[in-house]
């Protein structure tokens, strides 16, 4: 049985790349956050509501996920939610940035980008 539970608390959400500093560089003008931390292969970014961050690990095998899943492909390990007021306009502004559209599309009311090192991201009207 375990022990009792220590502090622990959600500090950042790691995204594995190619390129670290090219992937930040891209979620940076996404989300507009700064950054609180680069090094040679790695970035973290820092939510300005002072929240979990994201970083970026530069990963020397790194393999582009298959959206959607197909068998013997890489798959996404996860992905973003982002939540939007304007769903169209956000789109319009990710795809300016370098995202893909994602072919395949789940749902009407959301939006499947692919960001440049092909993780998926999820817009939705907020």
């Amino acid at each position: 049985m375990a022990g009792e539970r220590p502090a622990l608390s959600l500090s950042s959400t790691v995204l594995g790349a190619p390129d670290a500093q090219e992937l930040a560089a891209f979620y940076q003008r996404l989300l507009g956050w700064n950054t609180r931390t680069e090094e040679p292969g790695w970035v973290v970014l820092g939510a300005p509501d002072g929240g979990a961050g994201l970083s970026f690990q530069t990963e020397d095998h790194y393999t582009r996920p298959t959206w959607p899943e197909e068998p013997d492909h890489q798959q996404m390990m996860m992905h973003l939610d982002l939540a939007v007021d304007d769903l169209g306009a956000a789109v319009e502004f990710a795809l300016s940035l370098g995202a893909d559209l994602a072919d395949f599309q789940p749902q009407d009311d959301v939006r499947v980008c692919l960001d440049p090192a092909g993780h998926p991201f999820c817009l939705f009207l907020q």
